[in-house]
């Protein structure tokens, strides 16, 4: 093996991982029950997946056609500090609004902070 399919290898293991963080955050939109905790498998996990399949992509083509793609370097940047602070300001919008949390117990309902 060279170093170009060893560097395909390491692009596709970072896309595959990243396809998996999405997968993962996905499957926490659909089983959690409240927006708080909806909210965070949406901003988090899927953030990292979106973030690791970026850079596979950035390291196939950089590797295979010596391409320096500063779009997806601004793509990778852009979804970095927007997609957390995005997911902050819904849950705090949700919260400011008076939407209760989820609890276990049946009639009891989560209580405010302040």
């Amino acid at each position: 093996m060279n170093v170009s399919e060893i560097s395909n290898l390491i692009a596709a293991l970072i896309i595959l991982l990243g396809s998996l963080m999405a997968l993962i955050s996905s499957i926490g939109l659909v089983r959690f029950q409240d927006v708080y905790t909806r909210s965070h498998a949406a901003t988090k996990s899927s953030t990292l997946g979106v973030l690791l399949t970026l850079t596979g992509v950035f390291i196939f083509f950089f590797v295979n056609d010596n391409y320096f793609s500063v779009r997806v370097i601004l793509g990778i940047v852009f979804l970095y500090i927007t997609s957390p602070v995005a997911g902050h300001l819904i849950t705090r919008a949700a919260y400011n609004s008076g939407v209760k949390m989820y609890t276990k117990q049946k009639g009891k309902k989560g209580k405010r902070l302040n």
